[in-house]
């Protein structure tokens, strides 16, 4: 008997080890992507580098048509099976494109939005191009009260991160970040896949080696707006060249810039018809732009970032953002603290 139950010890012992190296090999990306995952600020603000295939190849071959197309494909792709649920209410942002005494292009960028936890996110595809992008925690599920922690089980919603940049740089020196606007009307053409607010974000970052390649990507497909805030988007690449892309007419309009910057706040811009609806759109836009005026669209990093400061909106700024175009690099500051500014750079 004793020696049978060590041999059924034995055997057990075995099978539980199989079944731990069985479950390492299934999640091994996984599982060392959420271990890259770093709380660095605690407002939160994390840091995580994705490692393997979150398969957005295979997305852009479906599209979404609604949120909860999105989280099916999510929930089956990199969830295995755990259920996520995108949440987005209504934003107010400020970007602009400049470019500093060196030459190099300026890219800067608030986030005004309510509690939103967020993750500096480091990808790079094996078909696409490396980027460092912002992901609003928030529209994964995450809140105050439910934070992810690293290596915990509640971290795991953070694999959907790839689907929910709302900015970022590449390799390649191309920007993208989204603005809410009052409405849009986009395309509605039977014959393309229709792709979300992020996404968009995500088509760029890893498909668009420029601007124009940027713009000809995004007007293969449809759109829809998470959460019904619709949403306009400032893009540029490390030439200098910037637009505005927006959806009227029920087609893609591209926004040429008229000066040698350009910005975007939270007003619809085509036609000139500068439509807004609060959140100080109008007075943070003209902030920017008597600064940029005066010095001839010329600013550091650092007083691009002093100029987020002064336009940020009180309670709902919650993060800051300075990518160098040219170098690959950007200077972040989270929930409004201008004196903690953390460095990041794509070489």
């Amino acid at each position: 008997m004793k020696k049978w139950l060590k041999r059924m010890g034995l055997g057990l012992g075995a099978l539980i080890v199989l079944v731990v190296v069985a479950g390492i090999v299934l999640f091994f990306n996984e599982i060392k992507t959420l271990s890259s995952l770093k709380k660095v600020d605690s407002y939160p603000f994390y840091t995580m580098t994705y490692s393997g295939d979150y398969g957005f190849d295979d997305f852009l071959k479906v599209g979404a048509k609604t949120d909860k197309d999105i989280e099916k494909f999510v929930t089956k792709r990199l969830l295995k099976g755990l259920p996520i649920n995108l949440n987005i209410t209504d934003a107010g942002c400020t970007a602009f494109r400049a470019k500093n005494s060196a030459g190099d292009t300026v890219f800067g960028r608030n986030f005004d939005f309510d509690f939103a936890p967020s993750l500096l996110l480091k990808t790079k595809p094996k078909n696409g191009y490396a980027s460092i992008s912002m992901v609003n925690l928030a529209f994964a599920g995450y809140t105050a009260e439910n934070l992810p922690k690293p290596l915990g089980l509640n971290s795991f919603l953070t694999l959907a991160a790839p689907y929910l940049a709302f900015d970022g740089i590449n390799e390649k020196g191309v920007t993208m970040a989204l603005l809410a606007v009052p409405y849009a009307q986009p395309p509605k053409d039977p014959g393309k896949i229709t792709l979300n607010t992020t996404t968009a974000i995500r088509l760029v970052l890893d498909k668009a080696a420029s601007v124009d390649e940027a713009v000809q990507l995004l007007k293969q497909y449809n759109y829809y707006f998470s959460g019904k805030v619709e949403c306009h988007y400032l893009i540029a690449d490390a030439t200098g060249k910037s637009v505005v892309v927006e959806f009227m007419d029920n087609a893609l309009q591209i926004i040429e810039p008229k000066k040698d910057y350009q910005i975007a706040s939270n007003f619809i811009l085509y036609k000139d018809m500068n439509v807004g609806e609060g959140y100080t759109e109008f007075d943070r836009y003209n902030g920017v732009d008597a600064k940029l005026s005066e010095t001839n669209g010329v600013i550091s990093e650092k007083e691009a970032m002093a100029l987020l400061a002064k336009v940020q909106i009180p309670d709902r700024t919650q993060w800051s953002v300075v990518y160098n175009l040219t170098s690959k690099e950007a200077d972040i500051c989270i929930n409004k603290h201008y004196e903690r500014v953390y460095h990041y750079t794509l070489k």
